[in-house]
C-alpha cells in the first residue's frame, strides 16, 4: 500500500484547493490523548455474519456495489448492508457466482427491498456481473478462495482484488501523475478483518499496511475538525451541494489529502504517545462520527469508487 501513501502525499504537497493543517492534527491527537475511540466493526448490527465462507462472499458483493448513495437522500450504506443480509437469510444462494451474473436492476432492488432505481444502478449491475464472472473463472465461485490465495496478507489481497476485478481499480491522474486510492479494495480487506476479528478468514499479518478509506464522509469529518482546509471556492461548492466532477483536481485533492492527513495523525500518535494504532481503526472512528451527524456537509461526486 506504499503506492497509496506515496501518491497521496505527493498530491498533498502540490494541492491548491485542499490543505492539511499539521497543527490541527496535533490538536486532535492531544484531545484524544493518542487513544482512538474504539468502535466495533458492526456497531450498527447491519451486516451478515455466519462465521464462514458465505460471510466473505457477502462482503465482496457488498463492497463491489458500496458507492454513491448521496443522489438519493433516503438511501444509505445501511440499506445496502442490511438488504443483502436479509436476502441471504431468506435464501443463502442469492450471492452465488452464477446468480450474480444474471441480476438486472429490478432484481437488485428486490434483493435490497428498495422501491426505486438506485443511483448508478447500471454500474452496480455491471460490477455484480464482473464479480460473478471472475469468481467463477478464477476462484471456483468462492470469495473465500480469493482471500485464501492472498496467504494472510492484506496488501496481497488488495493486489489480487484490483488485478481480477477492474471495478475496484480506484486510481486517477493528477497533474500528470497516477494516484492510487483503492478505497473499496481496501475496505473489503478491512471488512473481512473486522468481521472475523482478525482470525480465520480475517487473519492478516500486515493489516497495518491498509490506509484509511477515502470516501465522502471521512473528509467531511476532518474538515469539521479543522484538519483539512478547503479553498473558499471549494467550500462554497460543497455548501451549495454543487457536484464536483470525478477525476477533477478538487476531488482528487480531497481524497488524497484525507489519506495523507490520517497517516500523519497515525505517525504522530505513535511518536508522541508511543501507541500503535491502525488506519482501519481510525477510519471506523471518523466514519462513525460522520454518519451520526445528519448535518454534515460533504462533497458530491458521481463515482463508482466511493
Amino acid at each position: 500500500m506504499e503506492e497509496v501513501r506515496q501518491t497521496s502525499a505527493w498530491v498533498a504537497s502540490h494541492a491548491k484547493h485542499v490543505k492539511v493543517d499539521s497543527l490541527e492534527i496535533e490538536n486532535v491527537a492531544d484531545r484524544i490523548q493518542g487513544s482512538v475511540p474504539k468502535v466495533e466493526w458492526d456497531f450498527e448490527g447491519i451486516h451478515y455474519f455466519d462465521g464462514g465462507p458465505l460471510t466473505v462472499q457477502y462482503l465482496l458483493v457488498l463492497d463491489a456495489i458500496n458507492f454513491c448513495f448521496w443522489p438519493d437522500e433516503e438511501l444509505s450504506y445501511d440499506h445496502l448492508a442490511s438488504g443483502l443480509k436479509a436476502a441471504l437469510q431468506q435464501d443463502n444462494s442469492v450471492l452465488d457466482a452464477d446468480r450474480l451474473q444474471t441480476y438486472d436492476g429490478p432484481q437488485l432492488r428486490e434483493l435490497l427491498n428498495w422501491p426505486r432505481p438506485l443511483p448508478l444502478e447500471e454500474e452496480r449491475i455491471r460490477l455484480l456481473h464482473e464479480v460473478g464472472i471472475e469468481l467463477e473463472r478464477s476462484y471456483e465461485g468462492q470469495a473465500a478462495n480469493l482471500v485464501k490465495a492472498a496467504g494472510n496478507s492484506a496488501a496481497r489481497l488488495v493486489t489480487l482484488v484490483t488485478r481480477h476485478f477492474p471495478g475496484f481499480r480506484d486510481h486517477s491522474l493528477y497533474k500528470g501523475r497516477q494516484v492510487f486510492l483503492y478505497k473499496r479494495a481496501q475496505i473489503f480487506v478491512a471488512d473481512v478483518w473486522g468481521a472475523f476479528k482478525g482470525q480465520g478468514h480475517g487473519k492478516f499479518y500486515d493489516i497495518g499496511s491498509i490506509t484509511i478509506f477515502a470516501d465522502y464522509i471521512v473528509p467531511a469529518v476532518l474538515e469539521q475538525l479543522g484538519v483539512l482546509k478547503y479553498s473558499s471556492t471549494l467550500s462554497n461548492s460543497i455548501d451549495s451541494k454543487i457536484e464536483i466532477s470525478s477525476g477533477s483536481e478538487e476531488e482528487i485533492e480531497i481524497r488524497a489529502c484525507t489519506i495523507y492527513a490520517v497517516e500523519k495523525m497515525r505517525d504522530l500518535i505513535e511518536s508522541k504517545f508511543a501507541k500503535k494504532v491502525l488506519s482501519v481503526e481510525m477510519d471506523l472512528w471518523l466514519w462513525s462520527k460522520g454518519v451520526q451527524d445528519s448535518d454534515l456537509a460533504h462533497h458530491r461526486t458521481l463515482s463508482i469508487y466511493y
